[in-house]
């Protein structure tokens, strides 16, 4: 879907939104008992913030498991429900495309709106210094080199520093719970990320330096990579971004690409169709495409189902994909 049609619809909605706030009074998701009504854009910012709250808040969160952020947009009762909460807790940096335009109306509005992603030191693309963020980084960029990357939450490190924040803003709208509980929720919950990111440095031990190269479907992994000590060498679809198409010269290099390195696997998301990173492994020959929970939790039972399963599932499923790297 282009930005311009984007922005057609966010606005259309926006007005039919006003429209049923304004006939129901209070809007849709308004509670009537003291607890805050928070809004969440994404499944895994939906998974951290229903369980930092529990029962002391309404939470809806928009996208359903499965959906791809980039390409959703809301229904006017969801765009309804967004305009009456008391918090917004959004990704930001231009992951929810089809809800920039009535973000952008919440906040005019005076409806707290927090994009999480813009204050956790987000990685700008295209800048060689965020490159090792397992070890010693080399130093802030002077300027920005490329648009920042929004897929912070494959970092587990920025996401637990991220429950500091979100506890913040909780007890600032809260009047029934005092702040100092809010602040021990958040620190309960970034101990338990903090500890899987531990274990996700254990189950990434065993790939040997030279096999830690990732080919992905579209170029959401660059926080994993940091973090872990992998490397981007390629995606399939240019950009962080779904919605692009890659060109034949650029499919053709990637092949290349490919062969040369001795990457045995191509990485998909969930939410995405995996034919391009089909295509691409049927030319390759011999490349498995191995599917991670980039930008959704998954279903229930699938055991990525909280943010911490899913961060533990994708591990395990590139430790086990790279072992058979052939690179030397």
């Amino acid at each position: 879907m282009s930005i311009m049609r984007h922005t057609v619809v966010a606005l259309g909605l926006a007005a039919l939104a006003l429209g049923l706030a304004a006939c129901t009074g209070t809007g849709p998701n308004v509670t009537r008992d003291g607890r805050p009504s928070i809004v969440v854009t994404t499944t895994i910012w939906g998974d951290l913030v229903q369980r930092l709250v529990g029962e002391d808040a309404t939470v809806e969160v928009l996208l359903q498991p499965g959906q791809d952020p980039h390409g959703f947009a809301p229904s006017a009762r969801q765009a309804a429900s967004l305009l009456a909460a008391d918090l917004v807790v959004a990704n930001g940096l231009g992951l929810e495309e089809g809800l920039i335009e009535l973000l952008d109306q919440a906040s005019s509005e005076g409806i707290e709106v927090l994009e999480l992603a813009p204050l956790l030191d987000p990685i700008v693309l295209g800048d060689d210094d965020h490159a090792d963020e397992s070890g010693e980084e080399e130093g802030a960029p002077e300027d920005d080199h490329g648009p920042e990357d929004p897929h912070v939450w494959l970092d587990p490190v920025r996401v637990a520093d991220a429950m500091a924040v979100l506890a913040e803003r909780l007890a600032a709208i809260d009047d029934l719970i005092n702040d100092r509980a809010w602040t021990e929720r958040g620190e309960q919950l970034a101990a338990s990320i903090s500890a899987t990111h531990a274990a996700v440095e254990e189950t990434l031990a065993g790939v040997p330096e030279d096999c830690r190269l990732l080919v992905t479907n579209h170029d959401s992994l660059e926080y994993f990579a940091a973090r872990y000590g992998f490397e981007v060498i390629g995606t399939v679809i240019p950009g962080t971004s779904t919605a692009a198409e890659p060109s034949a010269s650029d499919f053709a290099a990637l092949v290349a690409q490919i062969r040369q390195a001795g990457v045995p696997a191509i990485f998909a998301e969930t939410t995405e169709s995996t034919r391009l990173a089909e295509a691409l492994a049927d030319e390759v020959g011999d490349v498995e495409v191995v599917s991670l929970y980039t930008g959704s939790v998954g279903e229930p039972g699938s055991g990525a189902d909280t943010y911490e399963g899913m961060v533990s599932t994708n591990a395990r499923a590139v430790a086990d994909a790279l072992s058979s790297c052939t690179a030397t």
